[in-house]
C-alpha cells in the first residue's frame, strides 16, 4: 500500500532539508517608488525570499521569464539564484551590493529607493545555510518559485507567519531576549511551508523522488528543468550525468518512467505553456525561447501534447482568465 500523500511529504521535506542547517537570516524592508529596479547576485549558500506587502514588482532571472508579482505574492530562490526585481522587466538594475554592502546574518535594514512615481512595499529576506551536506533532491528544486496571494490564504500557517514578519516594524535583535532566534524560525517556517506547492506536484509522481534521490540522473533532470532551451541531445545529458549514452539512457527510464526525449520535451512543453498564459512573448518566439529551431516540429509536438494549437492554447487560456475576472468582479 502506498503512503498517504501528506505523509510522502513529510518525507519529502526531511529527505530536503534535513543536511541544511540555517544559521541566521538577513531582512530587510523596501520602500521602492518608481523608476526602480535592482539586481542581486547568487547567493549560493543561501535561500531568498521576497514578498510583496504593497504594491507590484517584476521579477527575473537568466532563464527565468519575467514574472509579475503583486500584493501578497511570494517568491522564493531556494538555491539564491541571482536575480533582478524592478518596476518594469526591462528597467536596467542597480546592483544591491552598492545599496546594501553588508548583509550580515541575524541584522536587518530598512531602505528606501527610486524616483517619485507609485510604490510598492517589499519584505526581502536571505536565509544563510550551512550547504555543505544539502542533498541532490534540493538542488533539483526549480531555481524560482512563485507563490500566489490565493496559494498563501489556502496555507493558513503560511498566511500567519508572513503576516507576522510583514506586522513587525524591527526584525532584528532588538525586541528582547532571544528575538534573532524567533525571527530566525519563523524566516524558516515561511520557507519550509512555501515549498508545499513543489512537494505536492513530486510527489504526484513518487517515482520521481528517487530519480532526484540519484545524482547522476538529479544532474541531468535538473538541466532538463532549468535549461531546457539548450540543445540537447542524449550525448550531452548522458556528459551531464557523467554516464556512458547507453547506462545513462536505461537509469533515466528506469528511474524516472520514460526516456530522456520524452521528459526534456515534456518540461520544454510546460514552459512553452507559462509562455503562452503568463507571458505576452510573440507566439512566434516561444519555439525559439524553449529549445526548438524549428516552429513546424514545435507545433507538432505542442499539439501532441495539449491536443491543440499554442495559438488555440492561448486564447483559450486569455478568455478563461477574462471569464474568471468578470466573475469576480461581480
Amino acid at each position: 500500500m502506498s503512503a498517504p500523500a501528506g505523509s510522502q511529504q513529510t518525507d519529502l521535506l526531511s529527505t530536503l532539508l534535513q543536511p541544511i542547517r540555517l544559521t541566521g537570516v538577513f531582512s530587510s524592508r523596501w520602500s521602492l517608488t518608481e523608476p526602480w529596479s535592482i539586481e542581486g547576485d547568487a547567493e549560493p549558500h543561501c535561500a531568498v525570499l521576497h514578498y510583496v506587502a504593497e504594491g507590484s514588482c517584476w521579477i527575473s532571472a537568466d532563464g527565468i521569464e519575467p514574472t509579475l508579482l503583486t500584493a501578497g505574492d511570494l517568491a522564493v530562490f531556494p538555491t539564491g539564484t541571482a536575480h533582478r526585481f524592478a518596476d518594469r522587466p526591462d528597467r536596467p538594475g542597480v546592483a544591491l551590493r552598492t545599496l546594501l554592502a553588508d548583509r550580515l546574518p541575524g541584522t536587518t535594514d530598512s531602505i528606501e529607493f527610486g524616483g517619485d512615481g507609485s510604490r510598492s512595499r517589499i519584505l526581502c529576506a536571505g536565509l544563510h545555510h550551512d550547504a555543505g551536506g544539502s542533498s541532490p533532491l534540493y538542488h533539483a528544486l526549480p531555481r524560482m518559485t512563485v507563490l500566489r496571494r490565493a496559494q498563501l490564504e489556502a496555507e493558513p500557517l503560511l498566511r500567519a507567519a508572513v503576516d507576522t514578519l510583514d506586522a513587525r516594524r524591527d526584525l532584528g535583535a532588538g525586541d528582547g531576549p532571544g528575538a534573532a532566534a524567533v525571527t530566525l524560525r519563523v524566516f524558516e517556517m515561511v520557507f519550509v511551508l512555501a515549498l508545499r506547492p513543489l512537494l505536492t506536484a513530486m510527489t504526484e509522481r513518487p517515482e520521481m523522488l528517487a530519480a532526484l534521490a540519484n545524482p547522476a540522473v538529479s544532474r541531468a533532470l535538473t538541466a532538463m528543468h532549468t535549461r531546457y532551451a539548450e540543445p540537447w541531445t542524449l550525448r550531452s545529458l548522458a556528459a551531464e550525468a557523467n554516464l556512458s549514452r547507453s547506462t545513462f539512457a536505461g537509469l533515466f527510464r528506469e528511474l524516472v518512467g520514460e526516456g530522456p526525449a520524452t521528459h526534456l520535451t515534456a518540461c520544454r512543453m510546460r514552459a512553452a505553456a507559462r509562455l503562452l498564459v503568463d507571458t505576452d512573448v510573440p507566439q512566434s518566439a516561444v519555439p525559439g525561447r524553449v529549445g526548438y529551431q524549428s516552429a513546424v516540429g514545435f507545433h507538432r509536438a505542442f499539439r501532441r501534447h495539449f491536443g491543440t494549437t499554442p495559438g488555440e492554447y492561448r486564447l483559450r487560456s486569455r478568455v478563461a482568465a477574462g471569464t474568471a475576472a468578470r466573475t469576480i468582479g461581480h
